[in-house]
C-alpha cells in the first residue's frame, strides 16, 4: 500500500486527555534543528504558527513497524504532511507559518521533505526536549516496535502562546481542514 493512501478501516485514536493541559501554555525555550540545517527556537517564532506533531513518516524502501496500521493514530503521517503541503499557500495567505515535528532525526526528515516536495521545514525533536517541556503525549513503545514516538496532535500558537490544540487528530489527512476552519473563525486572539 502506498504511504500516501490511508486504509479504509484505519483505527481511530481516542482522547486520553494527554493534551488537555496545552491550551494557554507558552511555547518553551526549546531549539530544534530544521531540515534546512537552521535551528528554530520555538518561543521566538513571531506571529502565528501551526506545528503538526506526528509519530513518523514512512519511507517507500523501508517497511513500517509490524502492526503499524492496527495502532490507533499511528498511520497517516505522509497524508497529513501532503495535506499541509497542498494548503500551504492558503496558510501563508492567513499569515500563518507551518512546521512538521517528530522524534525522527533531521536526515530522515529531510528525505521525506524532499520526496514529498514540502514547502515548509520539518523539526526534529530526537532529544525529546519538547516532550519534557510540554509533557506531550507519547505512543506506547510496546505497540510501535520499541520506538519513541509522539502521538499525533496539532498546535496553533500566536506570539509564543498555544491558542488551539487538535487532539486526537483523525483522520490525519483532514487535519488541515480543521486548522484552516479554526484560523478562519473569529476565535483568534
Amino acid at each position: 500500500m502506498a504511504l500516501e493512501n490511508l486504509p479504509q478501516d484505519l483505527p481511530a485514536p481516542v482522547d486520553d486527555g494527554g493534551a488537555d493541559h496545552l491550551t494557554g501554555m507558552a511555547l518553551p525555550d526549546v531549539t530544534l534543528t530544521a531540515t534546512n540545517g537552521e535551528t528554530v527556537t520555538l518561543n521566538q517564532i513571531n506571529g502565528r504558527v501551526v506545528i503538526y506533531i506526528y509519530p513518523m513518516t514512512g519511507r517507500p524502501d523501508v517497511a513500517l513497524p509490524n502492526g503499524w496500521e492496527r495502532v490507533p493514530g499511528a498511520r497517516g503521517c505522509t497524508p497529513q504532511s501532503c495535506s499541509f503541503r497542498d494548503h500551504y499557500q492558503e496558510l501563508k495567505a492567513l499569515d500563518t507559518q507551518v512546521y512538521g515535528l517528530s522524534t525522527q532525526d533531521t536526515a530522515y526528515q529531510k528525505e521525506a521533505k524532499e520526496r514529498l516536495h514540502l514547502p515548509f521545514e520539518m523539526l526534529s525533536d530526537e532529544g525529546l526536549e519538547l516532550r519534557e517541556a510540554l509533557s506531550l503525549p507519547m505512543m506506547d513503545p510496546d505497540l510501535v516496535a520499541g520506538l519513541i514516538l509522539y502521538k499525533r496532535l496539532t498546535l496553533i500558537a500566536s506570539y509564543g502562546k498555544i491558542e488551539k490544540v487538535f487532539y486526537p487528530v483523525f483522520p490525519p489527512d483532514k487535519n488541515i481542514d480543521d486548522v484552516i476552519d479554526w484560523l478562519n473563525s473569529d476565535q483568534l486572539y
